[in-house]
């Protein structure tokens, strides 16, 4: 099967219900996508395709095909910049674990939304779990991302 990969044509030789996460992780070593708990709940394994945030730890790889897939090292953007530098001015993380999940989610909300409400913050980010609880300081670098971000 051949799969657009950040903008990459690969072909590969996969099991097409191989899970997208097994695929990244194991066949192409991009490690920067989670695996969390492998039934689509936690977001840690959050990529876009074709531009929206997918849980790949369900996504079959064979539904990929003509797809454009992003992961988080190759997520690049007005928005992902913005997100970046909000996430490292507010010190987000803690553990760090769910971080690409939660920061793959947010790129796309604030290209949807200018100036996202508490509700939408909450209801984008929803399916992304985070153990350390640092939710408050996710959803503050979010509406500091949103106002940065050069539209």
């Amino acid at each position: 099967m051949r799969l657009n990969i950040n903008g990459k044509d690969i072909d590969l030789e996969v099991d097409p219900d191989t899970p997208l996460l097994w695929v990244l992780r194991d066949h192409l070593s991009m490690t920067g996508t989670k695996f969390g708990c492998g039934i689509a709940v936690c977001g840690a394994c959050t990529v876009h395709i074709d531009g929206y945030p997918q849980r790949s730890c369900v996504y079959p790889a064979a539904a990929a095909e003509g797809t454009s897939i992003t992961t988080i090292e190759g997520v690049n953007s007005g928005a992902a910049e913005a997100v970046r530098a909000a996430w490292t001015e507010l010190q987000v993380p803690q553990c760090g674990y769910c971080q690409s999940g939660q920061i793959m989610s947010a790129i796309t909300l604030i290209q949807d939304l200018d100036a996202p409400t508490d509700e939408d913050i909450d209801a984008a980010m929803a399916g992304n779990l985070c153990r350390c609880m640092t939710y408050d300081r996710i959803r503050e670098a979010i509406k500091t991302a949103a106002t940065s971000m050069p539209r």
